[in-house]
């Protein structure tokens, strides 16, 4: 494994699962991506490809067995796919946390600590996923295997913070109770519309714009480009 590989809550290094399993194979939507990928690469390049392929495994995983992860004989099915050796996907998937490489519960809540976050509340989103998804602390997978509970460094959303990434998604602006109301539609099998929980425009200011209040918003559909008079260079937008 990379020397920089990272031993965590839902990474292990060099061991074997026991939930590992004897075989692996693409399905036709994961093939079908898997030819999508591989077209942008030439031949002698295909170990381009490991990143997206490790990604296409993960979800497969995730449709096909309710955990998202990325087995052992997974990795070697990229190996082979890519005609590379398995050590260079195991290297990838080993340093990159994003690549689960132990079984998670159904669901990945993925809390944000860092500093604007905490500073917002990212403590009260930790202690509603703990009690509303039935969790110790980071690291642990709830019994019912629904809900599996990491920290993560900064989302990148910090103007909507506190956040929390459930498998792909961002939830923003989240307090203790909005934190438990979409655990609970988790848990019933239901996907709240993701972004702000309070209605935000993208990254305004709560209550909506405060500037630049009388431009007329115009999508790129709607937009016009104006006659280029006779002898003029042409308007590159």
């Amino acid at each position: 494994m990379s020397d920089h590989a990272h031993e965590g809550p839902t990474h292990a290094i060099g061991k074997q699962q026991p939930q590992e399993p004897t075989s692996f194979s693409f399905d036709a939507e994961s093939n079908a991506q898997i030819e999508t990928v591989l077209a942008r690469y030439p031949e002698a390049k295909k170990a381009s490809g490991t990143i997206p392929l490790l990604h296409i495994v993960q979800k497969q995983m995730g449709r096909t067995t309710g955990s998202a992860w990325v087995p052992r004989v997974a990795m070697d099915a990229i190996a082979h796919r890519l005609g590379i050796a398995p050590i260079r996907v195991y290297e990838v998937a080993t340093f990159y946390l994003m690549f689960n490489t132990k079984p998670i519960g159904r669901y990945h809540l993925q809390v944000c600590g860092t500093t604007p976050c905490m500073l917002r509340g990212s403590d009260d989103v930790l202690r509603a996923c703990q009690v509303a998804g039935k969790l110790k602390s980071y690291g642990d997978t709830s019994e019912d295997g629904m809900f599996t509970l990491t920290e993560v460094e900064c989302l990148g959303a910090c103007v909507n913070a506190p956040i929390l990434q459930v498998d792909d998604d961002y939830y923003e602006d989240l307090d203790y109770d909005r934190t438990v109301q979409l655990i609970e539609a988790l848990r019933r099998g239901e996907r709240p519309p993701i972004g702000s929980t309070i209605g935000r425009q993208t990254s305004a200011p709560e209550g909506g714009p405060q500037v630049l209040l009388e431009i007329e918003t115009v999508s790129p559909a709607q937009r016009t480009v104006p006659a280029v008079p006779k002898g003029a260079p042409p308007v590159v937008e």
